[in-house]
């Protein structure tokens, strides 16, 4: 699975956007967003507004991505992530 970092990576290359514009946009430093490009940082949920303005992706297409990401990177390694995903939503 390609991770949150490599998904904005790839977006921002596709629209030859360079990392200091984006990083501008969302007031961080140029190596801060190099870094949650290589998953060494993580990005926030407050971001994804941002980067669906810098970047022309619809909020809830980036949501999807950082929501997958998430759960794969922080959980995925359970034998019954899927049970438990299937019960939450149930909840939900």
């Amino acid at each position: 699975m390609k991770t949150f970092g490599a998904y904005l990576r790839k977006a921002r290359e596709d629209k030859e956007l360079p990392l200091r514009k984006v990083a501008a946009v969302l007031d961080i430093d140029t190596s801060i967003l190099s870094k949650i490009e290589r998953n060494e940082r993580k990005a926030t949920i407050e971001m994804i507004p941002l980067f669906s303005t810098v970047l022309g992706i619809q909020i809830k297409e980036l949501q999807i991505e950082f929501i997958k990401s998430v759960v794969i990177s922080e959980l995925g390694g359970l034998e019954f992530l899927k049970i438990g995903l299937k019960e939450t939503l149930v909840e939900l």
